[in-house]
């Protein structure tokens, strides 16, 4: 396992928040592929233990993966979200929460599609359902309030992921901060982007940083040596009153293997 966190956890005031797509599980022929959750489960729990995000934005879990990351972040974390096929099965946009540091106040889960209260509804292109996690958390040592929305777009509709993007905006609460994480399935060069970004009212961590510990990765390395100034789809984005301190995108390896095919993403950062 890496012997140094790159963030690690965070103290107050500062909040250590990370998006991980997991990676769903899919068969594979060879026994060793770096695919296998087998192989993976080791290196997701090292991630954790070392890093202890206070808030991690999970895309693409199911029970097994839950299982794992609420065993290798313990018994101090909660986790909100369900399956996005009818609130029960399917993969999980999962937020979970060092509950020790934080309350939580409110949290709910909807589809992304013109009949948000209809859990599994679909629309705007996509064929499966998308969805979106948010809570609203009370910092116990500040008492600052501040809002975590958690996400994975469509990977085939860009249709879908325009309307997504502009419903998440048009949900970003007016008086409190808020992060908003995930797999957005689209390049931070993208419109998808500039829909988060391009008025202002979300700022990208990694732009917004005022320090980058690491090279600027692309986000799915896919098993395979990360490229420099590659494309990011995984993103943190934050309102403007919270300062982004620094920003990593995790290429390491744990116990021997990547966490996933996606590569994970930190901040530490502080509400204004």
């Amino acid at each position: 396992m890496t012997g140094e966190p790159l963030l690690g956890p965070a103290h107050v005031p500062q909040l250590h928040v990370m998006t991980l797509n997991v990676r769903h599980p899919t068969p594979h022929l060879r026994r060793n592929h770096p695919d296998r959750w087998k192989l993976r489960e080791p290196a997701v729990s090292g991630l954790l233990r070392l890093e202890r995000p206070t808030v991690l934005g999970l895309q693409e879990a199911l029970p097994m993966h839950l299982a794992t990351v609420e065993s290798a972040l313990d018994n101090g974390y909660r986790r909100i979200g369900t399956g996005r096929r009818n609130g029960r099965v399917g993969e999980h946009c999962a937020i979970c929460f060092d509950e020790a540091r934080l309350e939580l106040l409110d949290w709910r889960q909807q589809a992304l599609s013109d009949t948000p209260d209809i859990s599994g509804s679909t629309g705007w292109g996509n064929l499966i359902p998308r969805i979106l996690v948010s809570a609203l958390f009370r910092d116990r040592f500040t008492g600052r309030r501040f809002m975590v929305f958690n996400t994975h777009l469509d990977h085939l509709s860009a249709r879908s992921r325009m309307r997504s993007a502009e419903a998440i905006v048009d949900m970003l609460p007016k008086d409190v901060p808020a992060f908003v994480t995930g797999d957005f399935n689209a390049g931070h060069r993208s419109s998808v982007h500039r829909v988060f970004t391009g008025e202002g009212v979300l700022r990208d961590s990694w732009d917004a940083a005022g320090q980058q510990l690491t090279e600027p990765w692309g986000t799915f390395p896919g098993y395979r040596p990360p490229k420099n100034n590659g494309r990011r789809i995984d993103w943190i984005l934050t309102t403007p009153s919270i300062t982004v301190r620094q920003a990593v995108v995790n290429t390491g390896k744990y116990d021997g293997g990547w966490p996933s095919d996606h590569a994970p993403v930190q901040l530490m950062a502080e509400l204004e």
